[in-house]
């Protein structure tokens, strides 16, 4: 087993002492730094960016050689983490001496330390892990600018300072939020529109993981019929609809090509993506239409058929009730030149 320790506040220094641990090569664009290891140790990258309002992002893409524990300790901080895992899985304890819990596919995990301890995070040897953490720094408690803002309400919320225990959560299975994981992850753009980008998915995925942990508190929503198979599959599914918009996709289709039934196909993308099959299928055709019209010379019904569709009075007219716009009037406005002062 081989044990990382980190020792710092700042994402600059963890990536420096996360090199020189398990080797790799650092590169930083914007405010984001990715280290890529491929040698004895493991195979595969670590994400992290700084955010505005002691907000951190650290992902973990990583296969190791060997068990790993990242010993990470932020002096003064006292961050409360939001974990979770888009594959395989996590184990974390508080300290060496704390009960070790296990973060699952799909799982959520929230994790304070009212004590100050160490947070310790464990990856098993050969197995394919993708976490998610944000942290929040709950140091200077008092200048939390009131309890309206984001923070002051994750304190008072997580964060008990009379408390003689530590905090953990690790909820339900949660799709919505590895679907927005993959659109962060999807994000090309730099500088400050990449950041900002960044900023606002990594501010809904704090606010689906508060909202797992109210329903799960209150049990108010139902766990549904899914395996982790399933969830899987759903997962796999929408991957297969998003690169094959063009197709001829249907139910029956996709349960074919994935081995579901119709009923947890419906129950899977309801629960990933707020609709049905046919909503979901639906709304990347056009989405994808929208960025053909604002990128290539294709004319409306080029385009209609291009994303799958065969009707093009058909495709206006989810066209508009989307976007309150034709989409030749939509074409038209990419024509017009900029005005220069």
């Amino acid at each position: 087993m081989k044990t990382t320790n980190l020792n710092t506040n700042t994402i600059e220094a963890m990536f420096k002492q996360l090199k020189f641990n398990f080797g790799g090569t650092i590169t930083k664009a914007s405010k984001e730094y990715i280290l890529d290891i491929k040698n004895e140790i493991g195979n595969g990258n670590i994400k992290g960016i700084a955010l505005q309002g002691g907000i951190s992002y650290i992902e973990f893409d990583m296969a190791f050689s060997d068990d790993v524990v990242v010993s990470v300790d932020t002096p003064n901080k006292n961050p409360i983490y939001f974990a979770y895992c888009s594959e395989g899985s996590l184990g974390h304890s508080f300290g060496a001496n704390e009960k070790k819990r296990t973060l699952e596919n799909f799982q959520t995990g929230i994790l304070t330390s009212q004590l100050g301890d160490v947070n310790k995070l464990y990856f098993n040897k050969n197995e394919r892990s993708k976490i998610t953490l944000i942290s929040v720094q709950t140091s200077n408690r008092t200048k939390a600018n009131g309890k309206d803002n984001l923070k002051g309400k994750l304190l008072d919320t997580f964060f008990n300072e009379d408390a003689k225990e530590n905090f953990v959560y690790i909820g339900s299975q949660n799709l919505k939020i590895a679907e927005k994981i993959q659109q962060l992850n999807a994000i090309k753009q730099k500088g400050i529109v990449g950041n900002l980008l960044v900023q606002g998915l990594v501010h809904v995925i704090l606010a689906l993981e508060i909202q797992q942990h109210a329903e799960d508190k209150h049990r108010q929503i139902p766990t549904g019929s899914l395996t982790m198979r399933d969830m899987e599959l759903i997962k796999k599914a929408s991957q297969f609809v998003k690169n094959n918009y063009h197709k001829q996709l249907s139910i029956p289709v996709l349960c074919l090509e994935f081995g579901i039934s119709p009923s947890k196909l419906q129950e899977g993308f309801k629960g990933m993506h707020g609709r049905t099959v046919a909503e979901y299928i639906r709304e990347v055709r056009v989405l994808k239409a929208e960025e053909l019209i604002k990128t290539t010379d294709l004319n409306i019904s080029e385009i209609v058929y291009s994303i799958g569709f065969s009707s093009r009075s058909y495709f206006s007219k989810i066209f508009k009730e989307k976007y309150n716009c034709n989409p030749k009037d939509y074409k038209d406005a990419q024509k017009v030149s900029p005005i220069s002062a």
